[in-house]
């Protein structure tokens, strides 16, 4: 598999650490709020990544964070009159409610900022003594830039560059206007834990730093995150890990393009922000899921409703195929032209892995994912063999698998006064009233529902 490397700017083939292995750490969300459209995007996009590469064969050790103490988090459990601690448990399960409605799988693990402070202490503690850090006397710790010649290399930016118009904050205690922190001293009314430095709370890049080494090892396979964070979250990471190490710290980088609505930035001030709750009261969000897989992972996306419609419809079309493969009566194990069936049925299935081994081309591998919808629609009505019916559903549902779609339909609960309608008209038809029969029929129409007729029964739909 090839993958754009942001650090080397160059795609290249994805060769695991560990063969057989691969480690991922991707950024998670800071819990203070529902997460929005834009965070979605590289939910979505890595945990697709991480289906395929189990699909491939891969053991995934897959880790994505919760940032649960931070100065949003702090504000907003100002604001409310909570604590950090019980806002950070609330979102963090409202969370898991709009990302299990989007399809994305459960991390092998999420770690939280707070959960990892002996790490984050540590890992501190190892940048002041190896001389790339200084505590400062309000009890902050500040890593320093300078120390570390080889920042800059993911974002590309020079430290001449950065130094221009740099200015320290009259409240700061750090040497250079480029250092960031690592530690933050306590100020009041914060919560804080206690530390060589006094009490305090982490730093931002220092808690996913921690983190992700303390799960994956000082060098894991694969970090990834939205082109937002690549300045100067993933530098700072980079940067404070190797000095700690002097090892490389993740061997991939992989970052997903950004998000505009209606073709505007997204931003509270232009009243086109969106969480995924908001969405979820109007669409299916696995349309979401496929709205997002519909463009390469790196290239911008444009979201507004009339895409999310074309989106609900897209995967009604393939919800349907589904459904009438799922309807298919083989007529004997084999056929004449099922053999042409079952070579189709492997190009597609070459077709879709070579997209995804192209740096993850989701767009691609959903057209042939149409492609594949539309043959087994061509199946309908025409006689088969058990052998090429069972290898397209096995094989259609299997690829729509590792996008993170499925495929059976949801069905609202038939009220019971229409199911006994439904039963009155298949008496009628057993007994050939067949004028009571369309009477009935009329009367599930006006109720919202369609009987379809065939071979295999009466069928009844929600219109």
């Amino acid at each position: 598999m090839q993958i754009y490397n942001t650090l080397r700017r160059k795609k290249e083939e994805l060769i695991p650490i560990e063969p057989g292995r691969v480690k991922i750490y991707a950024c998670g969300p800071t819990v203070y709020n529902y997460f929005h459209i834009g965070n979605a995007r590289p939910f979505i996009v890595f945990d697709t990544l991480r289906r395929y590469l189990e699909y491939c064969g891969y053991k995934v050790t897959f880790v994505q964070n919760f940032t649960d103490i931070d100065d949003k988090m702090i504000r907003r459990a100002n604001e409310e009159g909570v604590t950090v601690q019980e806002l950070g448990e609330r979102f963090i399960a409202e969370y898991y409610t709009d990302a299990d409605a989007l399809g994305i799988r459960r991390a092998t693990h999420n770690p939280r900022a707070t959960g990892h402070m002996g790490d984050i202490i540590r890992l501190t503690q190892t940048l002041i003594d190896n001389g790339h850090a200084y505590a400062t006397a309000n009890g902050d710790v500040y890593f320093g830039v300078r120390s570390y010649p080889d920042y800059g290399k993911l974002s590309g930016q020079s430290i001449d560059d950065l130094d221009s118009g740099a200015r320290i904050d009259p409240a700061e205690q750090k040497r250079d206007p480029l250092d960031f922190a690592l530690w933050k001293g306590q100020k009041p009314g914060e919560p804080a834990w206690d530390s060589p430095w006094g009490k305090g709370r982490p730093g931002w890049h220092n808690e996913c730093s921690a983190m992700s080494m303390g799960l994956l090892g000082e060098t894991f396979d694969i970090h990834a995150g939205g082109q937002d964070l690549i300045f100067p979250h993933h530098e700072n990471e980079i940067a404070q890990s190797e000095a700690a190490t002097g090892k490389p710290f993740a061997r991939y980088w992989m970052h997903n393009g950004y998000i505009n609505v209606n073709n505007q930035k997204m931003s509270k001030s232009l009243d086109n922000f969106f969480t995924v709750r908001d969405i979820s009261k109007e669409y299916d969000l696995i349309a979401v899921r496929l709205f997002m897989l519909g463009a390469h992972y790196k290239s911008p996306i444009n979201f507004s409703r009339d895409l999310l419609d074309q989106a609900e419809a897209a995967l009604a079309r393939l919800r349907t195929a589904a459904e009438r493969l799922g309807e298919l009566v083989p007529v004997s194990e084999s056929m004449p032209g099922d053999d042409k069936i079952m070579a189709e049925l492997s190009a597609c299935k070459e077709r879709f892995c070579a997209a995804m081994d192209d740096d993850l081309n989701t767009a691609d591998a959903l057209g042939v994912l149409f492609d594949l919808a539309r043959a087994c629609n061509t199946l309908a009505g025409k006689p088969h063999g058990a052998l090429a019916i069972n290898a397209a559903q096995s094989l259609y549902h299997e690829l729509a698998g590792v996008l993170g779609l499925p495929l059976n339909k949801k069905e609202d609960a038939i009220p019971e006064d229409v199911l006994a309608l439904h039963e009155e008209r298949l008496a009628a038809r057993a007994r050939k009233d067949w004028a009571r029969a369309d009477t009935l029929r009329d009367a599930l129409k006006g109720k919202g529902y369609v009987v379809e007729d065939g071979k295999q029964g009466a069928k009844l739909k929600k219109i």
